[in-house]
């Protein structure tokens, strides 16, 4: 029956979860920038609550998924070096833009040009990284390489606690944020 609402390819299904990924986003502030450049000034927590939020939520329902069968895990290696540098690049670029991609496309469709502009330089990133792809490979990805392996069984904890832990951080973490908020 899915099939015949979305076709074969679940590209339906996928729109409709995209734009209501993009509904939630502009419900949840986060798709004005100067919510997010103030998460980085640490002065208002709504991006993180809500990062939090995907993380667990989406986390238990892909664990659930692959309990069910109908999903399996596909690590990619763990390059840490990879890792730590794009995510230094990716914190620069989202103070700098105000917007990280997901947001940014949601502040596009609420009719922001700014995201918009932003959007291209994304874009002119992605065609400099593909270009460059041979070169990060040889000299970036090899270091510090730990392979195809999970969290889980890196430390030997199973990923239903690791969630457990996370959600009793994330409620607590939360009620800090608000108390932090009203003062």
């Amino acid at each position: 029956m899915m099939q015949n609402l979305f076709g074969p390819s679940g590209l339906g299904l996928a729109l409709l979860i995209g734009a209501a990924f993009g509904f939630l986003l502009h419900r949840g502030r986060v798709t004005n920038c100067n919510v997010i450049v103030n998460q980085f000034r640490l002065k208002d927590w709504t991006v993180l609550k809500i990062m939090l939020t995907a993380i667990i939520v989406g986390g238990i329902g892909v664990m659930f998924m692959v309990d069910a069968g109908l999903a399996k895990y596909a690590p990619k290696d763990a390059n840490l070096l990879g890792v730590a540098l794009g995510a230094a690049l990716f914190a620069v670029g989202m103070v700098i833009y105000g917007y990280c991609p997901g947001t940014a496309l949601a502040a596009i469709a609420t009719g922001s040009v700014h995201a918009l502009v932003g959007a291209l330089g994304m874009i002119a990133g992605a065609i400099f990284y593909a270009l460059s792809f041979d070169w990060v490979k040889a000299h970036v990805l090899n270091i510090a390489n730990l392979g195809k392996i999970r969290l889980p069984d890196l430390i030997g904890i199973s990923p239903g606690i690791i969630f457990a832990g996370l959600t009793v951080f994330a409620i607590a973490f939360f009620i800090w944020a608000e108390r932090q908020q009203k003062q």
